[in-house]
């Protein structure tokens, strides 16, 4: 699986985005650094057994065990302590990495009830773009039966990519399903104006 990834970016990827940027070296074509999964479960009622049930399914899931993340602060309104265990993460590099990809991309998201494309706000300006999985059952590795309690999680693709338009690029030649983007102007500022009376109306 990853090979065949893999060889989708050196082969398509990689002479397709140099050609349309007119790259001058292969370095500069981004590339998909790493994918980190981060999950947090403070809010559940069960801290200790839904964190564990989190780092499970996040293990079936990646292939790797997450670690568990801790707070930074106390916050007494929602009965938070310092360094108390709230969450899990998981990154992936190499293989791994590549092979989450093409599971999310070509099994888990297809899944996804009325799916259209994911949406197109989540990059950071900086390389990275962070995708919201708001239930976890998408994802063929885990079994409805055994499943206690809905998982959400966020997706964070991090790459060497300068700006947005050029980590969308890269992501939606590897296969990311984006919604498609509208061109066409407003229908209000697309339609002719007509003055009636020195007011300016809308044309029919």
């Amino acid at each position: 699986m990853e090979c065949d990834l893999k060889n989708l970016y050196v082969k398509n990827v990689v002479p397709a985005m140099m050609k349309g940027r007119s790259y001058q070296n292969v370095h500069q074509v981004p590339k998909l650094e790493k994918i980190v999964l981060n999950c947090s479960t403070g809010s559940a009622q069960d801290v200790k057994a839904a964190l564990e049930d989190a780092v499970n399914d996040l293990t079936l899931i990646s292939g790797q065990k997450p670690v568990k993340t801790r707070s930074k602060k106390s916050i007494s309104n929602f009965k938070l302590r310092l360094h108390q265990e709230i969450g899990c993460k998981v990154t992936l590099r190499g293989k791994r990495m590549y092979e989450f990809l093409l599971r999310f991309t070509r099994m888990a998201l297809p899944r996804i009830r009325d799916f259209r494309g994911v949406p197109n706000g989540g990059f950071d300006g900086r390389g990275a773009y962070t995708l919201g999985v708001k239930d976890h059952t998408i994802f063929p590795e885990i079994e409805l039966d055994k499943v206690k309690r809905n998982l959400g999680f966020d997706v964070t693709f991090v790459t060497t990519g300068k700006d947005r338009e050029e980590t969308r690029e890269m992501l939606l030649r590897m296969g990311m399903p984006f919604i498609e983007r509208s061109h066409a102007p407003d229908a209000a500022k697309a339609a002719p104006k007509e003055k009636n009376n020195g007011q300016e109306v809308l044309a029919a």
